[in-house]
């Protein structure tokens, strides 16, 4: 369910015009960029009032679990996912950034230089945090990276290095069951499903500093995808 502050505008008007009657009150709209501008022209006097839209909010329902042992994976889940999300919006981040000066730099060798500094920067300030965690927090990693940026982890190593360097992380990787071809799809994956369940509740609890995704993700048509299949099931 999603509300915006128009809806209450909306019965404010409607109270008036039941106080005031329809002979006397007469509602004028003009619109001005995002905030619409109500006249109220009551008994020959006018009287403005704005009405600016707002970002829609999602109502999220009440967690529920069928059994204590989802909501035990759940709350692991969401300690991980809440761990491993800043890491991916910095990539973002940070990725956005290099991106935007490499288009500045015209020379080849200049570029290589420019690349190099970065990925040095970003190597010595969080190799040794990302060394810290679990397999299963680096795969969710390696997901949410995918959310932020529209790339596989595979892919900026290839970017920033070369592709033999990105094979070998990924075959790397894989002995610590970590694809760094993982992709993110909570449209088809049960657990990513969770995890924008986890980022969407986390942004409105202020737990999470909230990062649009590379790519279009509607929640309410998620969740409506995910609770028909568990019907159907």
């Amino acid at each position: 369910m999603k509300i915006t502050l128009p809806i209450y505008i909306s019965i404010l008007i409607l109270c008036l015009n039941n106080t005031y009657g329809q002979n006397d009150t007469e509602i004028l709209k003009k619109q001005k960029d995002s905030t619409e501008i109500m006249y109220y022209i009551i008994e020959g006097d006018t009287i403005a009032r704005e009405m600016i839209d707002l970002d829609e909010v999602i109502l999220l329902d009440k967690l529920k679990f069928k059994s204590e042992e989802d909501r035990r994976r759940y709350l692991i889940l969401r300690r991980k996912t809440r761990k491993v999300y800043p890491y991916a919006k910095l990539a973002s981040e940070r990725l956005t950034t290099m991106t935007e000066r490499l288009e500045t730099i015209k020379r080849n060798s200049d570029r290589r230089r420019y690349t190099k500094r970065v990925q040095k920067y970003i190597e010595g300030e969080f190799s040794e945090k990302l060394k810290k965690m679990t397999h299963t927090e680096g795969q969710i990693l390696v997901k949410l990276i995918y959310r932020q940026t529209g790339r596989t982890a595979f892919d900026l190593v290839k970017e920033l290095r070369t592709g033999w360097r990105a094979f070998w992380y990924n075959t790397t990787a894989s002995l610590f069951e970590i694809s760094l071809k993982e992709e993110y799809k909570p449209f088809e994956v049960k657990e990513d499903y969770l995890i924008e369940d986890i980022l969407e509740r986390s942004f409105q609890e202020s737990k999470l500093e909230h990062q649009e995704p590379s790519f279009p993700i509607d929640f309410l048509d998620l969740k409506a995808h995910w609770n028909k299949k568990t019907v159907n099931n």
